[in-house]
């Protein structure tokens, strides 16, 4: 499998706030839905999220415009990303809003190969039922038409990459 590089944000967290995640069954896609369909980083949004009274960024990974994936919550720790999901699942927020514009390629192949290593990783299937988009749990928009169109293309690209 193609080796997978993360940016590591060095975010302040307390490690010790965050409760441990026990198990990973599925891996939740989300898009960060801004209104001008900013490339933000997880830095940003872990402020916003701050800012909202929560320990730090719900995301355990946010993929920017470039494909550049950057870590955001503690790999290990439960997310704060999908209601009533987050204590099983892994959280990725691609940048941007997808109602209003397509992820761009460099994005869609970083998601595959994340979600390759981290189904691997916990030994999750790799099909429509693990892979999932925020809307698929929540009713939400999100990740956003455009990308939630992609899922198929992220399942097979993810399938592609463990097999290489």
């Amino acid at each position: 499998m193609r080796k997978l590089m993360i940016n590591e944000t060095f975010l302040d967290t307390e490690a010790d706030s965050y409760m441990t995640r026990r198990e990973t069954n599925a891996v939740v896609i989300h898009h960060t839905g801004t209104l001008e369909d900013a490339d933000v980083s997880a830095d940003e949004i872990d402020c916003t999220h701050k800012g909202l009274g929560w320990t730090g960024i719900g995301y355990h990974y946010v993929i920017r415009k470039d494909g550049t994936i950057e870590r955001g919550r503690p790999h290990s720790a439960i997310g704060a990303h999908a209601y009533g999901r987050n204590s099983d699942t892994i959280g990725i927020a691609l940048s941007g809003n997808f109602e209003l514009t397509e992820p761009t390629p460099q994005q869609i192949e970083s998601t595959a190969l994340l979600t390759a290593h981290l189904t691997y990783r916990y030994e999750i299937p790799i099909d429509a039922t693990h892979i999932l988009g925020h809307r698929d749990i929540n009713a939400t928009a999100c990740p956003g038409r455009n990308l939630g169109r992609m899922l198929p293309t992220i399942i097979g690209k993810a399938i592609w990459y463990q097999e290489h």
